[in-house]
């Protein structure tokens, strides 16, 4: 209505009432109506921004430090109940944990937990100053606090209780002490720091050997682990005879004689799978037969030593030409591999080695490990290479190897794979045998790209006696007459195959029942 003033002013795009009306004009008196504004509350022009920033990030680290001390003394207590209970689960649980913890693992951290763990009068002061010096912290004081990159150490005792009486500080035992051991060499390794992390691995092995724990057994094997790490890195690197791995195996021998007196399973499986990769390294095959010829791999060892043992093995065999068994322990290693992300690089190596061998065989792979998502990019060479023995191309096959030659020397099957060139060969003949009623030894060299007829003439002759086909050769004429091939269920290959499947089903089986037995021994007191 006119004369009235409305209930709203109103709000311009900025949000402000009255921001259409700039200035109303002067009333009766002069006076100026006040127009209503509203500021926007000023932001602070931080003239040191980077400085904030930096103080954020230290903030931010100070927390997650934090966090990583706190992962690492609740370890202590389950190494504390795994010696009450005298039960090696809880202390497995503990080295789980150094996956997650060794990705925010710094000597800082690692420095912080030994000072507020020991004391300078407690018993293990000597070897948490072994930890100490070997990760660059020698100047940290025991019973301080430290924090950040550099250590405050609190000059003042510890508080006492609420009566004025000190808290006795409880005993640390010596599972801690190989535990922050661990911790130290897998931050040694991390900062690729191999001479300093051999040196204190020695440190490390002989404070083992003195205290003679059957508590300290899964602990004392993950530091013959990362002492055989430790000697692979250093030059001359493997395969020189001159490597520090060789240096290292009469401390690795005497290890495994003491394991199996002291009845240490966990150590005596770690050292043997330790050992037979240290020959594979060298090429010291024989070794590596005697090694297995001598020793007894323990029945009830971990799950992840017994498919590296079988791995290894298979690899063994491989080379020593016994295709069947070294077929049989990869496809053992193969399904007993982890199927965690983390075991993902042992599932791949071992099912190359295994496609490989398979080929030497004479079989050809299932299509379907090659479509497998997590290895479908790894082996893609191997199924170029499938595809050429299947086909029996040689150029081909030549080709592959040539133009893959590095990621078959890195798997390490790459002397192996040389190999499979009689294999190709024998391939393309046996396709042109069933495709050819009679051919002669002038067009088998060149559809085989052999260099003459001579050397064609030996291969069939080979392959005939070999039983890879079913033909004669008549050498005055120079063909090749291939016999007609009568049904194969009234051959014995049906037989072969059904007793080669039933022999699996039943080993199968047997270790099924092992596994129930063990689990049922632990089922009481589980």
């Amino acid at each position: 209505m006119p004369g009235k003033t409305p209930d709203k002013e109103p709000v311009d795009n900025a949000g402000y009432r009255g921001g259409n009306n700039k200035m109303k004009g002067k009333g009766k008196k002069g006076e100026e109506e006040k127009m209503t504004v509203v500021v926007p509350p000023s932001k602070k022009k931080d003239v040191e921004g980077d400085v904030a920033m930096d103080v954020d990030d230290k903030v931010e680290e100070e927390d997650v430090g934090e966090k990583t001390v706190a992962d690492i003394k609740s370890n202590f207590a389950l190494l504390d109940r795994a010696v009450a209970l005298f039960d090696a689960r809880f202390t497995l649980r503990a080295l789980r944990s150094v996956s997650s913890i060794r990705k925010r693992l710094t000597p800082d951290v690692l420095a912080q937990v030994i000072s507020e763990t020991y004391t300078a009068t407690s018993p293990g002061a000597e070897i948490a100053a072994g930890l100490l010096k070997a990760i660059g912290r020698e100047e940290v004081q025991l019973g301080g606090k430290a924090g950040g990159s550099e250590m405050e150490i609190d000059s003042e005792p510890k508080a006492a209780g609420k009566n004025g009486v000190k808290k006795e500080q409880k005993e640390i035992i010596p599972e801690v002490d190989v535990f922050l051991g661990i911790l130290t060499q897998v931050l040694l390794h991390d900062n690729k720091q191999w001479q300093q992390g051999l040196e204190f691995s020695r440190y490390l092995i002989e404070k083992v050997q003195e205290l003679n724990r059957r508590t300290l057994d899964s602990l004392s094997a993950k530091v013959y682990f990362y002492f055989e790490l430790f000697a692979e890195q250093l030059a001359p690197l493997p395969p020189s005879s001159q490597s520090t791995i060789v240096a290292i195996r009469p401390t690795l021998l005497a290890a495994l004689r003491t394991a199996v007196l002291r009845k240490d399973t966990d150590t005596q499986a770690s050292v043997i799978v330790l050992l037979l990769r240290s020959y594979l390294l060298t090429s010291h095959i024989s070794q590596a037969d005697l090694l297995v010829s001598h020793t007894q791999f323990p029945e009830n060892a971990a799950n992840n030593q017994v498919a590296r043992y079988l791995y290894y093995l298979g690899k063994v065999r491989a080379i020593q030409l016994l295709y069947t068994e070294a077929h049989n322990h990869l496809t053992a290693a193969t399904r007993k591999a982890p199927s965690s992300a983390c075991a993902l690089g042992f599932s791949q190596t071992a099912t190359k080695l295994l496609l490989v061998v398979e080929l030497l065989m004479g079989d050809i792979p299932d299509r379907a490990t090659f479509r497998q998502p997590a290895m479908e990019a790894s082996l893609h060479p191997y199924f170029l290479l499938v595809r050429a023995v299947r086909v029996g191309d040689l150029e081909d096959f030549e080709s592959i190897v040539a133009q893959h030659g590095d990621t078959f020397r890195r798997d390490g099957t790459y002397t192996l794979i040389l190999r499979l060139r009689q294999n190709v060969i024998k391939t393309g003949i046996r396709m042109m045998s069933l495709s050819y009623s009679r051919i002669s030894l002038r067009d088998i060299c060149i559809r085989l790209h052999l260099g003459s007829e001579e050397s064609a003439e030996y291969i069939v002759a080979k392959a005939i006696r070999d039983g890879v086909i079913e033909a004669t050769l008549d050498r005055e004429k120079g063909y090749m007459k291939s016999k007609e091939v009568g049904d194969v269920y009234a051959t014995r290959e049906p037989g072969e195959t059904f007793h080669d499947r039933i022999r699996a089903c039943l080993s199968l089986h047997d270790e099924s029942v092992k596994v129930c037995d063990c689990f049922g021994e632990k089922g009481d007191g589980a």
